[in-house]
């Protein structure tokens, strides 16, 4: 671990803080739930599966309304998510999985789960009034959100649950000692962590990921930015040309003329722990870590944390995006049931309740845009509007490939090496040699 990560935020406090921040009051959040019948599956028992996370944490934390909505009891298990991912691909892969009702991460399974079938079309279902809520349609979910949940032929296999931007946490005091400007643009960004870099003071400029496999989140933020895409229309790697390049450039130059001691062993955890202690000006990461920071027990930033959309790229302006999604699977004899409870995990109630506790921004437009929720967000207006402009220039932030984990591991550890000073061009360039058939071998599978 980094030098930073000494008296930082435990995970347990971030979760704890997100967890509390949950229960907090909701204004504009009823749904109208009357116009559905609810209770046709009433005695059912539905076995679930959850991420623990602010938004596994979060439904079932309030599973009790649910079965009093519908009669259907609920029986919920939340797991870390490396071990969760781990075992729901063992037991869909057996045919006879264990569970009803599945949260899977988009930007890790999407393509796994849409070539092997797993989770049930829920086209249909949508489509139903007498199961579907009327301001439930496709519409409402956001461009990245559908792309996410829907197949290649259109069928709709998982309700968008949350998404994560990639947005820019500043520090304004540190700005503001030296006189320094928020930055437009990359370039200014680059110019502003020189100039906040103070190692004497132990403040530097910039923090981020530079662990391996980790650090391709903060990578992807960068690639988009100078107009990069993972893919060509045939499904081509396009992960060693000029624009790969010279994202990694800046993202070495970053790293190494600017960030604490120890970054190449950072994940997001070592990065916000550099933060909250006051000594990084700037760090870009996903939205949903925006409450351990003003939490007054894990921050010694609180009320001097701006949050913004990512500066201008060179050819780009681009949120890196992630998601998760729940679903219900295919071999699932309640596949009803279980689409009921989707439909409640994703509803203004329980998205507003994510939204408000600052943990999670959930992938519907009308909850994003309903004044009465946005009164009763608890963060700062910086950091909403931080969120409802992310999604307008948002881009996923990883491939659409089933092996993903492979992706991170060998262009993380390309990219990691630049670090240590090799060149961004030749490291690019092996990686792609070695990842591309990994790749082509995915697909015929």
């Amino acid at each position: 671990m980094g030098e930073f990560s000494r008296g930082g935020p435990s995970r347990r406090r971030i979760l704890a803080s997100g967890a509390a921040a949950a229960g907090l009051g909701l204004m504009g959040a009823r749904p109208a739930f009357a116009a559905v019948d609810w209770k046709r599956h009433a005695g059912t028992t539905l076995e679930v599966n959850l991420i623990k996370g602010p938004r596994g944490d979060l439904l079932q934390r309030h599973a009790a309304e649910f079965t009093a909505l519908t009669g259907i009891k609920v029986s919920s298990e939340v797991i870390p998510e490396q071990q969760q991912r781990q075992k729901i691909v063992i037991e869909l892969t057996s045919g006879r999985p264990s569970f009803d009702v599945v949260h899977l991460s988009y930007h890790v399974q999407k393509r796994q789960f849409d070539k092997a079938g797993w989770l049930a079309d829920l086209s249909g279902f949508l489509k139903d009034p007498n199961l579907t809520e009327p301001t439930l349609k496709e519409a409402d979910f956001s461009a990245a959100g559908l792309q996410y949940a829907k197949t290649p032929n259109g069928e709709m296999r998982s309700l968008p649950l949350s998404v994560d931007y990639f947005i820019l946490y500043w520090n304004k005091e540190l700005f503001q000692k030296k006189n320094v400007a928020y930055p437009e643009t990359f370039d200014d960004m680059m110019r502003a962590a020189e100039t906040l870099t103070d190692p004497k003071a132990s403040t530097y400029g910039f923090v981020g990921r530079g662990l391996r496999n980790a650090n391709m989140a903060l990578w992807g933020a960068f690639f988009l930015a100078y107009g990069g895409r993972f893919l060509d229309d045939k499904g081509n790697l396009l992960i060693d040309g000029p624009e790969a390049v010279e994202a990694t450039k800046l993202y070495q130059r970053l790293l190494t003329k600017t960030a604490p001691p120890g970054v190449v062993g950072f994940n997001w955890m070592e990065s916000m722990a550099a933060f909250t202690q006051g000594r990084a000006a700037m760090w870009l990461d996903g939205v949903g870590w925006a409450p351990p920071l003003e939490d007054p027990n894990a921050s010694r930033v609180v009320g001097k944390v701006g949050y913004a959309v990512v500066p201008k790229g060179p050819k780009d302006h681009a949120s890196a995006t992630y998601g998760d999604g729940i679903g219900v699977a295919a071999a699932s004899t309640k596949k009803e049931a279980g689409y009921l409870y989707c439909q409640w995990a994703v509803s203004k109630l329980m998205g507003a309740r994510l939204l408000q506790a600052g943990g999670g921004v959930p992938f519907r437009d009308s909850i994003l845009s309903d004044a009465e929720v946005q009164q009763g967000v608890k963060m700062p207006r910086e950091w909403l509007d931080s969120v409802i402009g992310s999604a307008k220039i948002s881009k996923l932030g990883l491939p659409v490939v089933v092996p993903v984990a492979e992706f991170r591991d060998i262009v993380g550890s390309a990219v990691t090496a630049t670090l240590s000073g090799a060149d961004p061009a030749t490291e690019l360039k092996k990686a792609a040699e070695q990842y591309r058939p990994i790749l082509e071998r995915s697909e015929k599978a």
